[in-house]
């Protein structure tokens, strides 16, 4: 009897380490009256998580090592989120997996077909002319009784552009805002029937965000109409003042376009939705064929929904291989779209008058916020791992890890054109709290513990909502962002923290290493490669390579951009070994605790070598998308605020120099003639120092030279690129003619410069100068030319014009645009500023 018993414990033994997984099985042509087998499959990936929500609960002794869905190839239609629960939780030693047949690739899409096209033969009221013969149109699919609506639309997997007013990437410039009675003056457009335009938008870039306004009602008053909108959006977008239209003589006024009207349906590649008659219409590009091609709108906003409980959270689960594609967002078209930051749109905001909470004497401001839909969205959940998908076509956010995640991993996947943010980890703000409430929970449970986001490719994201992140981090702890390449964006990098606030919270021991971020800014500013807000206790970013942040076209301010920025109540913080071009960084009402060494150009090479995907994970760059992008890249150079004080005041310049060295700047860079005063030096953000030079002197006319119009680089421009070790930087200024149209023809002669008159090219490298660069502010210019130490401008500049019929050609063009500024004299145009030394 004993040695039976041993026997029996002894097989008890052998028996679960000899024992396989369950398999369950799902295939396009499958049916869910099957057994789920490999030669029965089911058809759905709802029934096969069934069955094994089944299998667990019946103690079913096939599951004791896990159970593996496993999904062959095709495209699993969802017409409904799969619900993924408390009850489908594995265990250490029994993990459900979720995952592709062997060399394979199923898709989970939330869009559906739409078919019957024909070229559109009768007129349409408000179709441009020059559409008409060229777009197709076909009947609105309907979906549960009611017809389709949506704001996406993909032919062969390729994004379509919602019918605009702006041809390409035109955007025009709005005349004013009126808060008070929420109304909006523009240029009229040049399709002037839009009265009946019912779903009309405005699309509008203010500051580090866009918004998504609903037009209620268009005026047209002859060369300008005005605009007003529908509720909820036209309140929150008078009342709140962060971010807001940007109206600037300087810089240009908000950028805009209007949208979703069939007057703007005028090039190929835009389409236009008609709700009240269900018809879609298209005017293809050149490559399509809409009889053969795969034309896709989506019906989902969200494919999974992974949903536990603070005391039941799902477990052990593991998404391998799966794509998630064609989701929508349809907020923007039934409330409008006003985001905060980083794509989280306001449900109400106002400005405080007076100023002050109790915790923030000084906070101007209120708002809550909500939190956008994602085709995969995470809540109460640990131990999971996504790894190894993709995530294309999307909406809004591609993955949302949001409150109650711990242990989770997302690792080698591929994000790429989603219109939000790729990837967003824990609670920003809860929706009931405002969003400079600090986050510190109760029950630590909810807090998002130990996220690892590692070898990622993100590409081609935000493209919808510019406002959004490649990577968002929240109130995250212990959380670990490596290795990952993240390129074409429309703002920042990766973004770390939330609150605004120096207080103690829930966030402390989060790492952000090894990252690859280049390629971002491409639409706003006030950005940077890695951005931080708030108190982040036993934090480190390191030994990043962030680079190549793209000229934004319509950016508040044009320097405005960063490499590395920590932001209002950034605490506790260590940012060392970051590769970067320049050390243009900004700290911006930080608090105490953070330790920065060792950033800039001159880290180790090995930096760079090593940042971003590793060697496993690296056929993901075929993927990327930068390269494609038709648009300049910044490089850091030296920035211009003038001071000028009455006419017989005298600047102390003593104090001014204080300032300059408080700010890092060298006090040696600082130029007068007369009652004017020329700084000239790296400043990491011009409009701060703007800020503190008129508060510092109060009478005085403090400007900022944003608009840097011409640059010439020796490096760049000359045959020999050698440049002097060190240079002489001579500072001239001058007036443009007040004529409007003389400006701008000035202006566009130095746009084309190096294309139509390349002898002043030529010029100036006979000179040997090294750069030049011109800013303007208002009429008046700035011309800086550098030369190398120890030579002088009047040796060196006859060579510009020395056998050189065509610089003195220009030299000639361009003093018709020019003129002295108020205080030279009479015939006199440039005149010369200098260089005051530090006693």
């Amino acid at each position: 009897m004993k040695q039976l018993v041993a026997c029996i414990v002894v097989l008890t033994l052998i028996l679960p380490l000899t024992a396989a997984a369950a398999n369950i099985y799902v295939a396009v042509n499958g049916s869910d009256k099957n057994a789920g087998t490999k030669d029965a499959p089911f058809t759905t990936v709802a029934r096969a998580l069934r069955k094994a929500r089944e299998m667990r609960r019946l103690n079913n002794p096939s599951v004791f090592n896990g159970i593996h869905i496993i999904v062959g190839g095709g495209v699993y239609q969802f017409y409904e989120p799969l619900f993924i629960r408390s009850e489908d939780a594995g265990t250490k030693e029994s993990p459900t997996y979720m995952e592709a047949a062997a060399n394979e690739q199923p898709v989970f899409s939330g869009g559906i077909s739409i078919t019957g096209w024909h070229l559109l033969k009768e007129n349409i009221g408000g179709l441009p002319a020059v559409a008409r013969g060229k777009v197709w149109v076909a009947d609105v699919p309907v979906q549960n009784g009611v017809p389709l609506n949506f704001r996406q639309f993909w032919v062969n997997n390729i994004k379509a552009v919602r019918a605009k007013d702006g041809n390409g990437d035109t955007m025009h410039r709005i005349l004013s805002w009126d808060h008070t009675t929420g109304t909006c003056w523009i240029p009229t457009p040049h399709t002037n029937d839009l009265a009946n335009a019912s779903s009309l938008e405005m699309f509008i870039h203010q500051w580090w965000a866009t918004a998504v306004l609903r037009v209620k009602k268009i005026e047209v008053h002859g060369d300008s109409s005005k605009l007003s909108f529908y509720q909820p959006e036209s309140n929150i977008q008078n009342e709140h003042p962060w971010p807001a239209p940007w109206i600037s003589t300087e810089t240009g006024n908000s950028a805009f376009y209007l949208t979703n009207a069939i007057q703007f349906l005028d090039e190929p590649g835009e389409w236009y939705l008609d709700v009240a008659h269900q018809k879609i219409y298209y005017w293809p590009r050149k490559s399509e064929r809409l009889s053969t091609a795969t034309v896709t709108a989506p019906v989902l906003e969200t494919l999974v929904k992974m949903e536990g409980t603070i005391d039941h959270p799902v477990q052990h689960f593991f998404i391998n291989g799966i794509a998630f594609e064609h989701t929508g967002w349809l907020r923007p078209s039934q409330q409008g779209h006003v985001p905060h930051q980083a794509g989280f749109f306001m449900t109400d905001a106002y400005k405080l008058k007076p100023a002050g909470t109790t915790d923030k004497p000084n906070l101007d401001n209120q708002a809550w916020i909500g939190r956008p839909a994602a085709a995969v969205q995470v809540n109460y959940a640990e131990n999971v791992t996504i790894s190894n998908c993709r995530f294309e076509h999307l909406a809004s956010t591609g993955l949302d890890f949001n409150k109650g995640t711990h242990n989770n991993t997302v690792i080698g996947n591929l994000f790429k054109d989603i219109g939000g943010s790729s990837i967003l980890a824990g609670v920003f703000t809860d929706e009931g709290a405002e969003i400079h409430q600090t986050y510190n929970p109760t029950d630590d449970r909810e807090v998002c513990d130990s996220m690892h986001i590692s070898n990622n490719l993100i590409t081609d994201v935000t493209n919808e909502d510019w406002g959004c992140v490649g990577i968002g981090l929240g109130y995250t702890k212990n959380s670990l962002v490596e290795h990952n390449e993240v390129e074409n964006v429309s703002y920042t990098g990766i973004s770390m923290g939330w609150g605004w606030n120096a207080a103690p919270n829930a966030m402390k021991n989060n790492r952000i290493i090894v990252n690859k971020i280049h390629h971002y800014g491409k639409h706003n500013y006030d950005c940077s490669g890695i951005y931080t807000l708030s108190a982040q206790a036993n934090s480190f970013i390191e030994e990043n390579y962030v680079d190549s942040i793209f000229k934004a076209p319509y950016a508040h301010l044009p320097s405005h951009w960063f490499y590395l920025y920590t932001d209002e109540g950034s605490s506790y913080l260590t940012i060392k070994n970051n590769w970067t071009p320049s050390t243009k960084y900004l700290q911006n009402a930080n608090g105490p605790g953070n330790m920065w060494s060792n950033n800039g150009p001159q880290v180790d090479a090995a930096i760079k070598q090593n940042s971003g995907l590793q060697p496993q994970y690296q056929s993901l760059l075929k993927e990327k998308t930068a390269s494609t992008v038709k648009q300049s890249i910044n490089q850091q150079h030296k920035e211009i605020i003038e001071i000028i004080t009455q006419q017989n005041d005298a600047l102390n310049i003593e104090k001014l120099q204080q300032l300059l060295a408080e700010n890092n700047i060298d006090s040696n860079a600082l130029y007068q003639w007369h009652n004017h005063y020329v700084i000239f030096d790296n400043i990491a953000d011009p409009g701060n120092m703007q800020s503190k030079l008129h508060k510092a002197f109060p009478d005085a006319n403090v400007k900022a030279y944003f608009n840097m119009y011409y640059q010439f680089s020796k490096q760049q421009h000359c045959t020999d690129t050698v440049v002097a070790k060190d240079w002489d930087n001579i500072i001239l200024t001058a007036n443009l003619v007040a004529d409007k149209k003389a400006q701008e023809q000035y202006l566009a002669y130095h746009a084309t410069q190096f294309e139509q008159f390349p002898g002043v090219t030529k010029g100036f490298c006979n000179a040997d100068f090294q750069q030049l660069l011109c800013f303007k502010s208002g009429r008046q210019l700035m011309l800086v030319i550098s030369i190398p130490k120890g030579k002088t401008l009047d040796g060196l500049n006859p060579r510009t014009t020395e056998g050189n019929p065509q610089m003195m050609k220009w030299n000639t063009l361009m003093s018709k645009y020019q003129e002295g500024i108020e205080g030279t004299k009479p015939g006199e145009v440039w005149v010369f500023f200098k260089q005051i030394h530090n006693n």
